[in-house]
């Protein structure tokens, strides 16, 4: 079936909701279309390599969500099409993420995906089966691209607790951001190959501004991990806040894959003072391996930002960010962030002589009323040194606009 025929057969399906379930099902039912307008460019600064990744396109996501049947078991369906067209990617320049190779060293005109997935809700728990994106301390699907990666799998909510919330499932395939087909899932720069991730945990909150966390997850096979998380707000008067963030991993493998250890810890804190932001990270890696997570997914780490992780072996890394919201000046819609990231004591070889560094930059608005009312713009920069990878200059600019079709 070509793209065109993928966003046509899930509109057609879309139009056929009313004839399917009673008025719960229909009333509380949502549909939305994003329009996502994206240029990448990726200056690799190196002699004797190719120049760059430069890649222009545009996306289409339709994104359709069910309200439940009526009685004690509510079932429900949801559906997301996606569809990405290239604009300009010229010889030797494709690579970005954007779009999927061509085999002859470019990149598709178009590609298409179609994601469907069945719900049940019982009281205030859901169970989900399909095409999944969502987002944990144990696993989250990217959306740095285009469009976004999409699980296939079983997720599980549970909130019959006050103050608890319960997450559990398993993924057996993922679909990248530039890709139309569902693969096994491989763990990021260790290896290993496996057809089924399975993940339970839970977050509590102890008081209105303190929460702990304890997640688990097992790519079968490669890895096991367990993830503990702590956060808390100290309201510090008018407009003033002091956020903490504290995390801790503990990895080994799994099965017959090759000995595995690792331990990552990272703390993020974030005084807020009415518009201004000012965050201090810390991130440590320990043991003889690097942290392990699915490859082309978003580990949960405080300095995994535009381009690097720093969760080499041994690394350790601070952060510095600063955040501006220019509603606090009358500007609602316009926001800035910038931050600085220094990593050091990175296993290389057989000494710790690894050092890197990575600058971003993102400026975005979004219009507030007028003939472009919630189109967006964002632009976002980033600058990688390094003494054992790449340096890297990027550049993306991102336009998007979301409507609302019922």
């Amino acid at each position: 079936m070509t793209p065109r025929n993928h966003m046509a057969a899930l509109l057609i399906f879309s139009g056929s909701l009313p004839s399917l379930a009673n008025a719960d099902f229909i009333d509380d039912s949502k549909a939305s279309l994003e329009l996502r307008n994206f240029y990448f460019n990726r200056d690799f600064r190196q002699d004797n390599a190719r120049d760059k990744a430069e890649e222009w396109a545009q996306g289409f996501l339709l994104r359709l969500e069910s309200g439940y049947t009526e009685g004690t078991v509510g079932v429900g369906v949801d559906a997301i099409g996606l569809l990405g067209m290239k604009l300009d990617s010229g010889d030797g320049t494709a690579g970005s993420g954007l779009l999927p190779a061509d085999g002859s060293g470019g990149s598709q005109d178009e590609y298409s995906k179609l994601g469907l997935t069945g719900k049940v809700k019982v009281s205030n728990s859901t169970l989900k089966v399909g095409a999944l994106h969502f987002r944990s301390p144990i696993v989250s699907a990217n959306d740095s691209r285009l469009l976004p990666q999409l699980f296939q799998g079983a997720l599980l909510n549970v909130q019959e607790v006050d103050n608890l919330i319960l997450q559990g499932g398993q993924i057996n395939r993922i679909k990248a951001n530039s890709s139309t087909d569902y693969t096994e899932m491989t763990g990021n720069r260790i290896g290993g190959d496996s057809d089924s991730f399975v993940f339970a945990g839970g977050d509590y909150k102890l008081t209105p501004a303190l929460t702990a966390g304890l997640h688990y997850g097992k790519l079968e096979d490669v890895y096991q991990q367990y993830y503990g998380t702590l956060t808390h707000l100290l309201p510090l008067g008018e407009e003033q806040s002091l956020k903490s963030d504290l995390r801790f991993a503990k990895s080994r493998e799994d099965g017959n894959f090759r000995a595995l250890d690792n331990q990552a810890f990272g703390a993020m804190f974030t005084y807020t003072l009415g518009g201004h932001a000012l965050g201090a990270g810390y991130q440590r890696m320990s043991g003889d391996d690097p942290f392990p997570y699915i490859a082309s997914s978003d580990p949960f780490l405080v300095n995994f930002v535009q381009i690097n992780d720093f969760a080499n072996t041994e690394e350790r890394s601070w952060q510095a960010r600063y955040d501006y919201n220019f509603a606090a000046i009358g500007i609602p819609g316009l926001t800035f962030m910038t931050r600085y990231i220094s990593g050091d004591n990175v296993q290389v070889g057989a000494g710790n002589d690894g050092q890197e560094w990575e600058r971003n930059s993102d400026i975005a608005y979004v219009f507030q009323q007028g003939a472009l009312k919630n189109v967006g713009v964002k632009w976002r920069n980033a600058t990688v040194r390094s003494n054992f990878g790449n340096d890297l200059d990027e550049n993306r600019l991102i336009l998007s606009y979301s409507l609302p079709l019922w």
